[in-house]
C-alpha cells in the first residue's frame, strides 16, 4: 500500500502513467476513487496521482483535535514535496476544490493549472448559503453519532432535492458505491472533517495570486448557491473558464465523466503546451 509521510500522518496515494503530473483531490466523506474516471483516462498521457485526504479512506485519521481546509492544503503541499513534484495541475472537487484553491493561492509558482469542480469560495454569497454550509452541516454531527453518516447523508440528499429540485445530487448511487468499497470513516473523523468544511469561511484565499490556467466546472442541476459560487470563482480568478456539466449534479465528474474528462484534457493542453505538442508529434509519427 503506497504511502508517504505528510506532516504528522501517512498519506495513501495511487499513481498511474507517465508525463506531466495531474493531482486529484476528492470531496468530503469519500476517498480518492471519486476521481477514478479521470484518473484512469488521463493516465494515457499524464502522470495521474490521487490520494486520500486526512481523515478519509486509507489515510485515516490523526490525533489532532480539529481540522481545517488550511491544514488539508498543508498536507497537499507535503505530499507534492514527498513525491518530488515541483509543479502540477490540481483538480479538486467540492471540498477538494476548497483545498486546491487555498494551495494554488499560496503557491502559485507550483501550480501549472487548476480545475475547480462543484466547489465554492470561502465567502458566503447569501444568508441561505451560510445556513447550508455552516449551520446545517454542523447540525448533522449529533445525528451521525447515533445513526451513522450514510443514513444522515441520504436524508440530506432528499432534503436538498426538496429545496433545490431533483437532480441536484446527480446519480447518488455513484457515491454510495464508493462508500461500499472503501474503508469506513470514524465518527470523530467525520465531525472534524465537517468542522473543516463548515469553517472554510475563515480561510483566506488571495485569488489574484492564482495565475495558472483555471477551469471552473459545475453540474447543470447543482444547487443555486453552488451555481452562483461557480460564477463568483470565475470572476475572482482572472482568465478562468466556467463551464456547466450537462445533466450533472454535485459530483459532476461521475454524473458525466466523458464531458469532464474532455474538459480537463483541454485544460491540460493549455497548462502543458510544450509537452502536449510533443505528444501530438509522437502520435503523428
Amino acid at each position: 500500500m503506497p504511502t508517504v509521510r505528510t506532516n504528522d500522518i501517512e498519506t495513501y496515494y495511487e499513481r498511474r502513467g507517465e508525463g506531466p503530473p495531474v493531482v486529484f483531490v476528492h470531496g468530503a466523506v469519500v476517498d480518492h476513487s471519486q476521481w477514478n474516471p479521470q484518473f484512469e483516462a488521463l493516465s494515457d498521457e499524464y502522470t495521474t496521482i490521487a490520494y486520500d485526504v486526512r481523515g478519509h479512506g486509507r489515510t485515516g485519521g490523526s490525533q489532532r483535535g480539529r481540522y481545517s481546509v488550511d491544514l488539508f492544503a498543508d498536507d497537499l503541499g507535503a505530499l507534492l514535496d514527498a513525491l518530488d513534484i515541483d509543479e502540477a495541475v490540481l483538480c479538486g472537487l467540492s471540498t477538494g476544490g476548497c483545498i486546491a484553491q487555498v494551495y494554488a493561492a499560496r503557491h502559485p509558482d507550483r501550480v501549472a493549472g487548476l480545475v475547480l469542480a462543484d466547489t465554492f469560495a470561502p465567502e458566503y454569497l447569501s444568508v441561505g448559503e451560510r445556513l447550508q454550509r455552516s449551520l446545517l452541516l454542523r447540525a448533522t454531527v449529533p445525528f451521525v453519532r447515533v445513526l451513522g453518516y450514510e443514513r444522515v447523508e441520504r436524508w440530506l440528499v432528499r432534503l436538498q432535492e426538496r429545496i433545490s429540485g431533483e437532480g441536484v445530487s446527480g446519480d447518488y448511487e455513484n457515491i454510495e458505491r464508493i462508500r461500499q468499497t472503501g474503508p469506513k470513516m470514524a465518527t470523530d473523523e467525520f465531525a472534524k472533517v465537517i468542522g473543516a468544511v463548515a469553517g472554510f469561511h475563515r480561510s483566506e484565499v488571495r485569488f489574484p495570486a492564482i495565475t495558472a490556467p483555471t477551469l471552473v466546472l459545475y453540474g447543470e442541476h447543482e444547487a443555486p448557491f453552488m451555481r452562483r459560487q461557480a460564477r463568483h470563482l470565475g470572476t475572482e480568478i482572472g482568465g478562468a473558464t466556467v463551464r456547466a456539466v450537462p445533466g450533472a449534479g454535485h459530483a459532476s465528474n461521475l454524473d458525466n465523466p466523458e464531458f469532464v474528462t474532455d474538459a480537463v484534457r483541454e485544460l491540460l493542453a493549455e497548462a502543458y503546451p510544450a509537452e502536449t505538442a510533443e505528444l501530438a508529434e509522437e502520435s503523428r509519427a
